[in-house]
């Protein structure tokens, strides 16, 4: 029994409802939904508890899953509690750890830096690795259609209705600056089937020749790995990027409520994991006012015009990477926990 999504369900698995209907991300989102979300947190206990399961195990949206397992485990302390992708404790409310501890028997984490603030409040914890790592892609997909073309810089301006609102339009202006500049690139936007027909409708009007849309995951992963480079929304999309030893550039901007809401609460000088992690800009982020046309041309322009600064981010990266990938895989290292508290 799970809330969950299609891949679940492909699994058999029964869902009490999609995961959909819990996942909120901006601030004013979570807070025009709140009697919505403390809906379904009631209705999940109450099938939880009536499953009466062995583990509960809970994955990511830590507003949601972990309400669920503070009140599961309330109401029935046999059920073990396991999370899986800790909350970024280290971004803000650190305090949160000594309440989790409380309730979680273990919390599964992405990154080794995370161990230190979950050691210091005795929250039992591993280290498995980042998933997105453990993927690979043997399979040859022809892409002669993109390739016999120019150099490809690959756009990921994000999957959601308000990312696309605010990156598009701006992303289209920096195409349409740089084109002049030198018109030797082809733009490959990366989209999803959801949002293909939104995306098209910004950039079919202009009718630039050098612009496409892509969303088949399987061309998507091989037309990235053959770009030369990448302007990519913050998010796990990056490490994505990261992985394939594509050099790049982060954007993001928001409206201005959830812009300060976030500047306000989060305790972090960079928004890219990569740079989270060395603690300095090893890959530019242009955030809010930064994010326009104009600086999106100068980050891009520059770097294309400058191989040895290609090498030294893909240099640094890679490092970087590798204090992220788990001794076997992140899966198989979840399981191995969840089969010890069974057994």
């Amino acid at each position: 029994m799970s809330v969950g999504g299609t891949n679940l369900e492909k699994l058999g698995i029964k869902t009490i409802f999609d995961q959909k209907e819990i996942t909120f991300i901006a601030f004013t989102d979570i807070l025009l939904n709140i009697f919505k979300i403390k809906s379904k947190i009631k209705v999940t206990i109450a099938e939880i508890l009536k499953f009466n399961p062995d583990i509960l195990f809970s994955v990511d949206s830590p507003d949601f899953t972990l309400r669920v397992s503070k009140q599961v485990k309330a109401k029935n302390p046999n059920i073990k509690t396991i999370h899986f992708i800790a909350p970024k404790v280290w971004a803000w409310r650190e305090s949160r750890v000594k309440k989790m501890k409380k309730f979680l028997d273990h919390i599964l984490l992405l990154f080794k830096f995370e161990k230190k603030y979950f050691d210091k409040e005795k929250l039992t914890n591993t280290f498995v690795g980042h998933p997105l790592l453990d993927q690979t892609n043997n399979e040859n997909i022809k892409i002669d259609q993109f390739l016999n073309k120019k150099n490809i810089i690959s756009i990921f301006p994000g999957s959601r209705d308000s990312e696309i609102k605010y990156h598009v339009p701006i992303l289209i202006n920096f195409i349409k600056k740089m084109n002049i500049k030198d018109n030797s690139y082809n733009f490959i936007f990366h989209s999803t089937d959801k949002n293909k027909e939104l995306l098209s409708t910004y950039i079919l009007k202009e009718k630039i020749q050098n612009i496409e849309i892509i969303n088949d995951d399987k061309i998507k992963s091989t037309v990235l790995k053959k770009s030369i480079f990448a302007v990519v929304k913050s998010g796990t999309v990056s490490l994505e990027v990261c992985k394939m030893k594509v050099p790049s550039i982060i954007i993001y901007k928001m409206n201005f409520i959830n812009f300060y809401l976030a500047k306000f609460l989060l305790n972090i000088k960079f928004v890219n994991m990569i740079n989270i992690i060395n603690n300095r800009e090893v890959i530019p982020e242009l955030i809010q006012s930064e994010c326009n046309s104009d600086e999106i041309l100068k980050s891009v322009y520059y770097f294309l015009k400058k191989p040895d600064l290609i090498a030294k981010q893909k240099e640094e990266i890679k490092k970087t990477l590798e204090t992220l990938t788990s001794p076997s895989s992140s899966s198989k290292e979840a399981s191995n926990i969840i089969l010890s508290y069974i057994s």
